[in-house]
Order: C-alpha cells, then structure tokens, then sequence
C-alpha cells in the first residue's frame, strides 16, 4: 500500500508537470491526490498506525478493545487532524490577504500605481511596474500580486510582443518578492510555521538573492524593449455609487492593510499564535475602516454590488485548493514512512544541500515550485546543522523553488496566469526568457551560498 500511494504522488507530478499538455487543472489533480490517498491510508490503517505510531495508539486505546473502527478513529483524531490543521493555517492566511486586497482594490487604492509608472518610456515602465510588483508580493502573496499587475499591465501596454516581455518580468518579481519574506508565499508561510525559520532572519538572507535574481533577469529585459512603448491610458475606473473615497482616505486604507500585514511576524512573535490569526485582524481592522470611511453611503442604502475582478477570485481559490491538495497528498506519504527512507538515501548519495538545492530548482521549472518545495520541507524535520532552525536547508530550498519555477513559463502558479492572460507560448518563453532566468539563479544562488558561508565563519 505505500508503494500504491507514492505511486500515486509521482502520477500526481507527472500530470501537474504536464497539465499545460493535458488541459487538466492541476488544483483538481492535488485535490484528488490529497483525499484517495487518505481514503487508501485508512483502509489499510492498522497496519501503517502499528509501523509508525505504535506506543501513541496503545495509549490512546487504554483499556478499550482494539478493532478496525478504533484505528480509522485514532487516524482521524491523531494523524490526520494534524495536516489538516497545518494546510488550513495556510489557506486561511491566503482567504485573508485575498479579502484585504478585494477591499483595497474596490477602493481604488492601488490607483496609485498606474499614476505612479504613467509613462512610454519602456525602461521606466518595466522597472516601476516590476519594483511595485516585488513589494507587494512580499506583504500579499504572489499570485494576488501577480494577477493585479498583469491586469494593470494589460489595460495599459497595446502591444502583443511587450506585454509578452512585461508580464514575464511581472512574474518574475511576484515570485522573487514573495520568496523575501514569510508572509510572501506559502512556503515561506510553512517554514515559518513550523518553526523551520523566524522570520527577521528569513528576510535577513533572502533579501540580496531575491534580489538579484529580479534585477539581473529584468535588466536583459529591458535590452529587448523599444525606447518607447505603446501604451494607452484610461481615466480611473468606476467602481460604483458605493465607493467615494478621497485620496487621503484611499491613502490611509492602504497604509492600514499593507503595514498590517507588515506587522504579522511581530504578532506571532509576541502571542505565538498562527500567523492566519494576525492576517484576520488586519482584515477585520481594514474592513471597519471601510465601512466608516464609506459610512454616509451605507447608511443610506446606496451600496450596489461591486465588480468583483473574476480572474483575480478564481486564480486565488485555485491556488487555495492546491495548496490544500498538495499538503494532505503529502502528509499521506509522509505517513507511510517511505519519505523518512528517501530522506536517508539523500543523506548517503546526495548528501550537499546545496546539489540537493539545483535540484529542486530545476525540477520546480518541470512540476511546481510549491510541489517541489514541499516534498523537500517534509523530507526532514527541525533538527541541528543545515536542518536546525534558520538552518541553510530551508533558505535554499524556499529560493531555488521560487526562482527556480520561473525558468519556465509552466514552473509556478504565476506563470500559467501569465499564459492563460497573454497568450504566452511555452516555446517562446524557452526561448526569451529561460537563460535570463537562469544567470539571475546562479547569481542569486552564488550570494545566498556566500551568505551562508560568510555567517557561519
């Protein structure tokens, strides 16, 4: 049985790293992994409960009969409860920054943005639309970033080709900005939560690697633009009879959800509870802004329904139900024991976290970046050396993933957005954008291993 479920999580990859192929969603493929790979555990539960918690299920059973109904109950209550819990605390996070940044955007405060880069100057445009981008995604995760920007980007570029060399970029600085903090992307978000990082010294030595990874890529970028874009700009959308707020109040909205989620980590730090919690009340905290900077108009029962941008909801619950798929589909196999054998041979063959790092990178380019990321955080637990905690292991592995996963357009979340909006071929992005990507990995890769080294002397 733990051969069939590790069979069915390499299928599973196969069918992920293939789903621009295939036309299959691969949210549908990790949601499906994830529960017939608990339903195969449970069926064969008391052998796998007796070869892996052996002393914590005789306790548990005390002086009840053992049967068959008392194992499916241990599992659900003592294994399975578990992973479930940690998958939530991520998709809850991601529910709350999602909501934060509805709440912003039906406010108009990211106007800001597309006053702020209005030019056709292309140098100017691609570096003030790519540096908002890598800010961003650093408070919000990376794909609400990613899909905004691409939104913004497309109703301002005409042109087909520089939209194609924008956008790329775009990704680009959504994953390399949410790989700098914990609170950026969701491994960052399990790394932190499991106590495999704190967040200062995540930041601390992500900062110069994410980084260059941006700025060197973006550069050669920017060689391959016209002096001057094609651009078009629109007056500021409506956004309904509901929504009238001044430019200082769009201002003081904006500073409240972005130095919220800025104050996350300080929250955790001092209650110790779940960083979702922290997301939560930045969100109820914004929400009550809203509704009283927006009072006079509730009041009077002016409120319509806002145009909720689709593209941005459907792309983040996808990503919510992966994220979900990938971390019980893991946590399954986890519970064989097999992954604990894969660990060792690690240890014996490949025993150099930073060959174990390139690896992870490139095949985060095939399958996925968060796949690939997690496989390799369950593969050890918080110990000492490069796996203690702000140990080299889990810095490399949240960079060479996140920055490994733009090598190919097929490689992250973000990078299928950018397909689906701009047409974008993979051989063109072979072709355009996979050496760029590249040289600004090695170099990224080359100052975190400098860091690392300099620190430990």
């Amino acid at each position: 049985m733990s051969l069939i479920i590790v069979t069915m999580l390499l299928l599973a990859y196969l069918l992920i790293a293939t789903g621009h192929l295939t036309g299959v969603n691969k949210a549908a493929i990790a949601m499906f992994l994830g529960t017939i790979g608990w339903v195969v555990y449970v069926c064969w539960g008391a052998d796998f409960v007796m070869a892996q918690h052996p002393e914590e299920y005789i306790e548990w059973l005390g002086s009840t009969e053992p049967s068959s109904d008392m194992v499916k109950l241990f599992i659900c209550d003592n294994v399975f409860l578990k992973y479930v819990g940690r998958a939530a605390a991520i998709v809850l996070f991601l529910l709350a920054t999602m909501a934060s940044v509805e709440l912003l955007s039906n406010n108009g405060c990211f106007d800001f943005i597309t006053e702020w880069i209005r030019t056709r100057s292309s140098k100017r445009f691609l570096w003030g639309i790519t540096f908002v981008t890598f800010a961003l995604s650093a408070n919000l995760d990376n794909l609400t970033t990613a899909t905004m920007m691409l939104v913004i980007m497309h109703n301002i570029l005409q042109n087909s080709r520089q939209r194609m060399y924008v956008g790329s970029a775009i990704v680009l600085a959504a994953n390399c900005g949410g790989c700098f903090t914990v609170i950026g992307d969701p491994t960052g978000l399990i790394l932190w939560g499991q106590g495999s990082v704190t967040a200062s010294h995540f930041s601390g030595y992500m900062g110069i690697p994410a980084f260059l990874a941006w700025v060197v890529p973006t550069y050669m970028i920017s060689r391959e633009l016209p002096e001057r874009l094609d651009t078009a700009w629109s007056p500021s959308p409506y956004r309904g009879d509901d929504t009238r707020l001044n430019r200082w109040q769009r201002v003081v909205m904006l500073i409240v959800g972005i130095g919220g989620l800025w104050f996350i980590p300080t929250f955790h730090n001092i209650t110790k509870l779940a960083p979702f919690l922290g997301a939560s009340c930045v969100l109820s905290v914004l929400w009550v802004v809203n509704e009283v900077f927006n009072r006079k108009l509730l009041n009077a029962d002016q409120m319509t329904h806002r145009r909720i941008p689709m593209s941005l909801q459907y792309g983040v619950l996808q990503q919510v139900l992966f994220v979900t798929g990938i971390m019980l589909g893991m946590g399954v196999v986890v519970e064989t024991g097999i992954w604990n054998e894969v660990a060792n041979w690690f240890d014996t063959y490949l025993p150099d976290v930073w060959l174990i790092g390139i690896c992870a990178g490139f095949l985060s380019s095939i399958v996925d970046s968060f796949t690939i990321a997690i496989s390799n955080i369950s593969l050890y637990s918080v110990g000492v050396g490069d796996m203690a905690t702000n140990g080299a292991y889990w810095s490399i592995v949240a960079y060479t993933t996140a920055v490994g996963g733009c090598l190919l357009s097929v490689g992250s979340v973000c990078g299928l957005a950018l397909m689906r909006a701009e047409h974008v071929k993979f051989g063109w992005y072979v072709k355009h954008m996979t050496s760029k990507v590249l040289l600004g990995f090695i170099i990224g890769y080359i100052a975190l291993w400098l860091e690392v080294n300099i620190m430990s002397l």
